[in-house]
């Protein structure tokens, strides 16, 4: 790799000398250029000044910061090396602070820093020790292209990397993106995504590929031999309108089972979807969902009455949870459903017995 900066990491009084290298690379991704649809020639740009209308050569543009709408300020190379810019060249580390803290958000461009001679292998090696140890990030400052930027520091593979951040006011605000109205999530709904989210299973980044891609290569190759890419077979249908909530994420349990080369029955390893209801109505029974208070927005009602309609809503839930089960399971599953004394009976000889 080609090293596009040079300077060093500013430790407290330890100076680690590095170099820096791009971390991606975008040489793969795919890009178009603009033709011209009725001959096909190409569509490029030109630099013209907007004074004399002549085109320009890039060694006669130079650097300007315009003022007002009609006021630019000229500015040569000599005038920006000139500034008071002690990170021109170093990278002044200002504090270690766990990666939590960091916000996804600000994460700009990644680099690679290599330690640019022996002399810094064991200030690099101390530092790097350092963070891993201290489970810290450390966040700096560094100029780049003329401009001062937030980084962070962190340990990957035995190497530091550096996230350029963007600054703080560089965050747009997401306030009244959020719905607006009184959402409700009942135990079950949650329990059923979260359900969903484990079923999904590990990502495996060697499966990871670029699909669209490889399609427009398959593309340009038919066209290059006179002919037409073979119709892809349509994949399954994502999206679109939800109408039951939670019949979707049953549906979506089941197939990301399938996936997983699991059968979605009782006996099989991620078991039924079935099951998963019923564990899900069963959660919301045993007062699981009194640990998430902050995910509902009603208001309970206090007093014994409300008792009682808690009671008998969590009665007719189970016994609900309980019928479906036994409906939908087959041959043992069934007699292993109504086998259960279910929670409604219970709750019917309780008040027999009051």
């Amino acid at each position: 790799m080609r090293s596009i900066w040079n300077g060093s990491i500013s430790f407290g009084l330890v100076s680690i000398p590095v170099k820096m290298y791009s971390a991606t690379d975008s040489a793969s991704a795919v890009s178009f250029v603009q033709i011209h649809e009725k001959d096909g020639g190409r569509i490029r740009y030109r630099k013209v000044c907007e004074l004399d209308g002549e085109e320009v050569s890039q060694d006669e543009i130079g650097k300007g910061y315009q003022a007002a709408s009609d006021l630019i300020v000229p500015l040569s190379d000599a005038d920006l090396a000139s500034l008071p810019l002690p990170t021109t060249k170093t990278l002044t580390i200002l504090a270690f602070v766990d990666a939590a803290d960091i916000d996804p958000l600000q994460m700009d461009k990644a680099y690679y820093l290599g330690a640019n001679g022996p002399s810094a292998a064991k200030p690099y090696v101390l530092l790097r020790d350092a963070l891993v140890h201290h489970q810290k990030v450390a966040i700096g400052k560094v100029a780049l292209r003329n401009r001062e930027t937030l980084a962070m520091l962190r340990v990957h593979d035995d190497a530091i990397v550096m996230h350029a951040l963007l600054w703080p006011d560089q965050i747009r605000s997401p306030q009244g993106l959020a719905p607006k109205e009184d959402v409700q999530i009942r135990d079950n709904e949650l329990t059923l995504a979260e359900t969903l989210m484990d079923s999904l299973g590990e990502l495996d980044p060697a499966e990871l590929h670029d699909d669209y891609r490889d399609a427009v290569e398959e593309l340009v190759s038919a066209k290059l031999e006179g002919g037409e890419p073979a119709a892809s077979s349509a994949g399954p249908k994502r999206g679109g309108k939800v109408i039951d909530l939670m019949a979707a994420l049953e549906d979506s349990v089941r197939a990301a089972q399938q996936e997983r080369g699991g059968t979605g029955e009782e006996s099989g390893s991620g078991g039924s979807v079935t099951r998963l209801r019923r564990k899900a109505a069963d959660s919301a029974e045993s007062g699981d969902g009194a640990e998430r208070p902050a995910r509902k927005s009603s208001a309970r009602t206090d007093g014994k009455t409300a008792g009682k309609r808690t009671a008998a809503k969590k009665t007719a839930t189970k016994s609900a949870a309980s019928k479906k089960s036994a409906s939908a399971g087959q041959g043992g599953a069934a007699k292993k459903t109504a086998a259960k004394k279910t929670p409604a009976k219970k709750t019917a000889s309780r008040r027999k017995a009051g």
